[in-house]
C-alpha cells in the first residue's frame, strides 16, 4: 500500500512540475505577444505617417502640374 501511495505522490509531483512549466511558458508567450503587438502598432503608425506625407506630396505635385498647364 505504501508503494502505491508513493507512486501517486510521485505522479502528482510530476504533474505539478509540468503545470508549473506550462504556466511559465504561457507567461513568456504572453509577453512575446505583447511585444509583437507593440512592434506592429509602431510599424502601422509609421506607415500611416508616411502614407499621409506621400498623399500631401502628391496633392502638392498635382497643384504644381495644374499651374504649369
Amino acid at each position: 500500500m505504501s508503494d502505491i501511495k508513493q507512486q501517486i505522490f510521485n505522479e502528482l509531483t510530476a504533474l505539478e512540475e509540468a503545470a508549473s512549466r506550462l504556466r511559465g511558458a504561457a507567461v513568456v508567450a504572453g509577453r512575446q505577444t505583447d511585444l509583437e503587438v507593440a512592434i506592429l502598432t509602431e510599424q502601422v503608425k509609421t506607415l500611416r505617417d508616411k502614407n499621409k506625407r506621400a498623399g500631401e506630396m502628391i496633392d502638392k505635385s498635382l497643384t504644381i502640374l495644374k499651374k504649369l498647364q
